[in-house]
C-alpha cells in the first residue's frame, strides 16, 4: 500500500506541468546563447519546447539553411533544457557551437523552467500562443515535419 501511496504522490507533479489548450504561460526571463535576455511575452505566437539534445538537433536539422531572423519573423521562440548538460560541456564546447547559429536559443541553465513543459525525450514541443493562452499544441518527432509547420506558421 504504502507503495502505491508513494508512486502516486510523485507522479502528481507531472500532471501538474502539462499545459492544457486554453491555459495561460506564465511570463519567464532566461538568456540565451549570447547572454543576452529574453522575456516571454504577448508577442510570441509558436514556443518550440525541447529537453534534450535529440529534440535540440530536430530544430536545428529544421532550421538548416533558414536566414537569421526566421524565427523571430515567425514570431517563434525556441527553449532549450540543458540543464543536465555538464557545465564544462555547456561552457567549452555547446555554447560556441550554437553562437554560430542563425537563431535564437533562449536556455534553461537551471531547470527552472522547461521542466514546466511535458516534452517527450528526442521530440519538440510545439505550443501556439495567443496572447500566452496556448491555442494548440503539437509534438514533432521528425525534422521534415518541424520545418514544414515553421513553414506554413504566418510571417
Amino acid at each position: 500500500m504504502k507503495f502505491w501511496t508513494c508512486l502516486l504522490l510523485s507522479l502528481l507533479p507531472c500532471w501538474a506541468m502539462a499545459l492544457e489548450v486554453g491555459e495561460h504561460v506564465p511570463a519567464w526571463t532566461l538568456l540565451d546563447q549570447f547572454d543576452s535576455a529574453y522575456t516571454l511575452n504577448e508577442d510570441a505566437r509558436i514556443l518550440l519546447v525541447a529537453r534534450d539534445m535529440g529534440g535540440a538537433k530536430l530544430v536545428n536539422a529544421a532550421l538548416q539553411g533558414q536566414p537569421k531572423g526566421y524565427l523571430e519573423s515567425r514570431q517563434a521562440v525556441f527553449l532549450a533544457d540543458i540543464q543536465r548538460m555538464p557545465r564544462l560541456i555547456a561552457k567549452m564546447f555547446a555554447l560556441p557551437s550554437m553562437r554560430s547559429y542563425d537563431y535564437r536559443v533562449v536556455l534553461d541553465r537551471e531547470g527552472r523552467i522547461a521542466p514546466g513543459y511535458n516534452v517527450a525525450d528526442d521530440s519538440v514541443l510545439w505550443l501556439e500562443l495567443d496572447h500566452q493562452r496556448v491555442v494548440a499544441q503539437h509534438e514533432f518527432t521528425d525534422a521534415a515535419a518541424l520545418k514544414t509547420a515553421l513553414e506554413q506558421a504566418k510571417k
